[in-house]
């Protein structure tokens, strides 16, 4: 942009003329200050977009390396035969159906070993792909139990308001497949443990018609198909 330039007139009186002067010389500076700071913005901007853009890129093709490695380093691990455990993948494909008989017991408490056969069948059937068959000669694999031993333990607080009570279910257990004979799971003297903090008498929390022992069951039946899933 070209100023106008002021052109003195004889008729004009001299300090007019300096001030009018001085006036087109600061406009132009101005001009000329504004002019510098929009070439310096403009050429400050296209760095910076230009940076910014590229770490973009980056940070993208970074990211589909790495799913494109996952996805392939996943792939050769199934490809040679290598499965995640603890979902039950890796029992033998032949088993299909799982029986799971009445359970043996050596405690007084009867009600343990009747409802634990159903619990752990309920538990397997909403944790994985196997179904529950009453006959162990039509089923594949048998998971065979006894109740081998029942404790609970008692803890009261401090300021005596609050009493917690400890039960500890020990059991043996059997996996076995039925068409080789093999052990798939072999554990004797497995503990379950459950904490309940109660509000009534400790003797009397765990009795046999409460609803105690039906949770407890519940709670012992989760960890027992937890530990079998563990294994494959």
């Amino acid at each position: 942009m070209r100023l106008a330039r002021y052109i003195p007139d004889a008729r004009v009186p001299e300090q007019t003329r300096m001030t009018i002067q001085r006036r087109d010389a600061e406009t132009q500076r101005q001009a000329q200050r504004k002019q510098k700071k929009a070439r310096e913005m403009t050429s400050g901007a296209q760095p910076n977009l230009f940076l910014q853009f590229s770490a973009l890129i980056s940070a993208s093709l970074r990211l589909c390396v790495e799913k494109a490695f996952l996805v392939t380093f996943l792939a050769a691990l199934t490809g040679c035969g290598y499965h995640v455990s603890g979902h039950g993948e890796m029992l033998p494909k032949t088993i299909q159906t799982i029986a799971i008989p009445a359970f043996g017991n050596r405690t007084p408490r009867y009600k343990l070993a009747r409802t634990l056969p159903t619990d752990i069948g309920h538990e397997l059937l909403s944790r994985t792909k196997y179904k529950i068959v009453a006959d162990p000669k039509q089923a594949d694999a048998v998971l065979t139990g006894t109740v081998y031993n029942f404790a609970a333990y008692t803890t009261i607080s401090a300021n005596g308001r609050s009493t917690t009570v400890e039960a500890v279910v020990t059991l043996n257990l059997t996996f076995t497949n039925r068409a080789t004979g093999e052990q798939l799971y072999n554990r004797a003297g497995a503990e379950f443990r459950e904490r309940y903090e109660i509000s009534v008498d400790p003797k009397a929390y765990f009795d046999e018609s409460g609803t105690a022992m039906e949770r407890l069951s519940k709670s012992v039946a989760r960890g027992v198909v937890s530990a079998l899933l563990e294994k494959f």
